[in-house]
């Protein structure tokens, strides 16, 4: 069997997709990335929610709390991405995760990708835990 057989089709669904975002991230997180980007990019705001959380997100394989720390993972790795990273620390705490699993999987990031940057992101972690 191919690698191909294994995979999930991806098929977005709108609908999924706004449901699961408003189980993922409270007003302030959604009303801090999407609003206003309509004007000046109209549909990308539709298409970020749509191809992500009623796609990417749909497919098996991962929990929800698998994502949310790879997620860290990324953004911590990118840097400049507060807004975000912020956003995606919310959302690990409204899934339950503990502040001690967050710190730590922050912290566990530095010898892989840098101390500054592994500071950078417990900074912006520890503005919301």
């Amino acid at each position: 069997m191919s690698l191909a057989e294994h995979l999930t089709p991806g098929r977005p669904d709108r609908d999924a997709a706004y449901r699961l975002l408003d189980v993922l991230q409270d007003e302030a997180t959604q009303n801090a990335a999407l609003p206003g980007l309509d004007d000046l990019a109209p549909g990308f705001p539709d298409w970020i929610v749509t191809s992500l959380f009623g796609g990417t997100y749909q497919r098996g394989g991962l929990s929800l709390r698998d994502r949310q720390l790879l997620n860290l993972a990324a953004l911590t790795t990118m840097g400049g991405v507060d807004p975000q990273l912020t956003g995606h620390v919310r959302t690990c705490l409204r899934l339950g995760m503990a502040r001690e699993e967050i710190v730590e999987a922050l912290v566990h990031l530095a010898p892989y990708i840098g101390v500054p940057k592994a500071l950078a992101g417990l900074r912006v972690a520890g503005a919301e835990l």
